[in-house]
């Protein structure tokens, strides 16, 4: 599905290279989770599969589903099916959480060539994600992520991934700022959606994480470059050890 070749990148505004050679294949139907000491280029690889403009991509390539991901623009990359789930939500005034998010779904599958829900299909749709996700329907009436604690705003935008139905799922640090029971409500919502056709790719600093996301994969990212690759019992590892061992790698 995802297949990154010898990708490096840098900050478009200073030119600072944060991304020195990433290798990385993910198949449909496989979580791979990314782990890393800070500033080692995670938040920056999903910023880029997102189309963020910030970023220049100065070598390799990535192709999604057989096609240049980065020929794409951040609406067309949304359309093909990249979602990528914020470290930090921001807030919207003015735009309604619902609005947002009949905007967002009948904007893709005019993309898709689909025709657009009509309101009892969608609302329908809402009730039934948004209660998995202990997402109030006064949450949903309320501004885009205004007056939300970090645990609501996590929860409206599994919500958001959940509705747009993506065949990747990008999820940067979304335990960031979570407590344990909005950890378990997050993960929950994101596991609903592991399916053969989709694959998530879950970049975290922490083991606890991926006690409730259980990945296939895991890999260090370290100095812009990936430098371990290996099973679950890797982030156990990783969680015992700390990162030491693969920072020199890096170099």
């Amino acid at each position: 599905m995802l297949e990154i070749k010898n990708l490096h990148a840098r900050i478009a505004e200073d030119g600072t290279e944060i991304l020195r050679g990433v290798d990385l294949k993910v198949n449909a139907g496989e979580v791979h989770a990314v782990m890393g000491p800070n500033g080692s280029g995670k938040s920056t690889l999903s910023y880029i599969l997102a189309g963020k403009s910030d970023y220049e991509v100065t070598e390799g390539e990535i192709l999604f589903h057989g096609e240049n991901l980065l020929d794409m623009g951040p609406d067309e990359r949304a359309a093909a099916g990249v979602f990528l789930a914020f470290q930090y939500p921001i807030e919207i005034p003015g735009v309604a959480t619902m609005e947002f998010l009949k905007t967002a779904m009948n904007a893709q599958r005019k993309a898709r060539g689909e025709d657009a829900l009509t309101i009892p299909d969608f609302m329908k749709r809402v009730k039934a994600r948004a209660a998995d996700l202990n997402v109030t329907m006064d949450m949903l009436k309320r501004p885009l992520n205004v007056g939300f604690s970090g645990g609501e705003k996590k929860r409206a935008e599994i919500l958001q991934m959940s509705l747009l139905e993506p065949s990747l799922c990008v999820l940067d640090e979304t335990d960031s700022g979570l407590d344990i029971d909005a950890l378990r409500v997050v993960s929950e919502g994101v596991n609903k959606l592991r399916s053969p056709e989709r694959a998530m790719i879950v970049i975290t600093h922490y083991q606890r994480l991926l006690d409730h996301i259980i990945p296939d994969v895991v890999h260090v990212l370290s100095k812009g470059k990936i430098v371990k690759t290996g099973g679950k019992e890797l982030a156990l590892d990783l969680e015992k050890n700390g990162y030491a061992d693969y920072v020199g790698a890096a170099a």
